[in-house]
């Protein structure tokens, strides 16, 4: 069993891209965008513990934001569960973290997250 601690640098950067741009977009009020980019997000940082309920964490703020019950109750356990997955390598590869989706289905990542994947893949 594999199990992760760090994001390396490579990945980091990018996730904390997407988290730069939700920002932007959630000050801007396009939620739609912000979302987008927190799910994104979520792809990028979910195999590793501390970005993935960081992503989680957020999701679960913006639910509270946005007013969705839905949402937030989705996000409780996802946040509580989310990071101890992610230690011990069973994530469900491409999710993207949303109470919209069922937390343990896989999905299939967007081609541009797929190169930026491959980018750690020879560490």
């Amino acid at each position: 069993m594999k199990l992760y601690f760090k994001i390396p640098q490579k990945l980091k950067v990018y996730f904390d891209k997407e988290i730069t741009l939700y920002r932007k977009a959630s000050t801007a009020g396009e939620l739609q965008v912000a979302w987008r980019h927190l799910e994104r997000a979520h792809i990028l940082g979910q195999a590793y513990p501390v970005e993935h309920s960081y992503a989680h964490w957020l999701m679960l703020k913006f639910g509270i934001r946005i007013k969705s019950s839905r949402e937030v109750m989705g996000q409780l356990p996802r946040l509580l569960v989310g990071g101890v997955k992610s230690f011990v390598g069973k994530i469900p590869v491409g999710n993207t973290g949303g109470s919209n989706v069922p937390p343990l289905k896989p999905m299939e990542i967007p081609e541009d997250l797929k190169e930026i994947l491959s980018l750690n893949d020879g560490k």
